[in-house]
């Protein structure tokens, strides 16, 4: 591996925040087809099978982490917020605020018509750098280098409800239904000042429809709501 490589790399490994043992995984996944195509009597690996790779490595640690961390959602909510976690333009962004696209080994015409910030290119040399991590570091690191660059996108999207409104459904239904609004109450909050779990239940008249845990009173009343849902849909069949 030349030194000047090293050196010109060495502030990207900087801001993904790990440092290669082998260099020469950080310079293929940083290298696109087209500057490969452009030389192609040099015989340059570009970053497709890495890519690949990492497309991989990334579904198993997000699907990992969303299984532990959100116990009472259900597969298919979990393969949603996943969908929404690892899609193009969330993947583009991390690399965006990462730098990495100023380190591309682009060909001409590639450069010419503004790769460096394609949202579809940024995505796909995030994906062919976590394969490069993965590679040169295991899965440890690598599931290091996603949980700092995505783990707030996927807590954000259920924390903030952004897939996932529950409470206007089921206030929808409970008017619909009952005439009355659904009230919520905590029942208690458990844990640690810094992590606390929070269990709120929804009652309708004086009646319990549903319970619902999690780590801010927002997500559990959510919860709360959604078993409330299905409790009424229960009864309607």
């Amino acid at each position: 591996m030349r030194a000047s490589f090293s050196k010109s790399i060495a502030p990207l490994e900087v801001s993904i925040g790990y440092t290669f043992r082998k260099k020469s995984l950080l310079k293929e996944a940083v290298t696109h087809k087209s500057f490969a195509h452009e030389k192609h009597k040099e015989n340059i690996l570009f970053n497709e099978r890495m890519e690949f790779l990492g497309d991989a490595v990334l579904s198993i640690i997000i699907s990992d982490y969303l299984y532990h961390a959100y116990p009472e959602y259900t597969e298919s909510e979990l393969s949603k917020v996943r969908a929404y976690t690892v899609q193009e333009a969330t993947l583009a962004e991390a690399a965006g605020s990462l730098d990495i696209g100023s380190h591309l080994q682009l060909g001409k015409g590639e450069e010419l018509t503004g790769g460096r910030r394609k949202p579809s290119l940024l995505a796909n040399v995030f994906e062919s750098v976590l394969g490069a991590i993965y590679l040169d570091g295991g899965l440890k690191k690598a599931k290091e280098f996603v949980l700092i660059n995505l783990k707030h996108k996927a807590d954000e999207l259920i924390t903030n409800n952004i897939l996932f409104d529950f409470k206007t459904t089921f206030q929808e239904l409970t008017q619909a239904e009952f005439g009355v609004l659904p009230k919520y109450s905590t029942h208690k909050e458990e844990g640690p000042e810094h992590s606390k779990i929070f269990e709120v239940n929804v009652f309708i008249n004086d009646e319990m429809y549903g319970s619902g845990r999690g780590r801010s009173k927002k997500t559990a009343a959510q919860l709360a709501a959604k078993e409330g849902l299905n409790k009424i849909k229960g009864q309607t069949k």
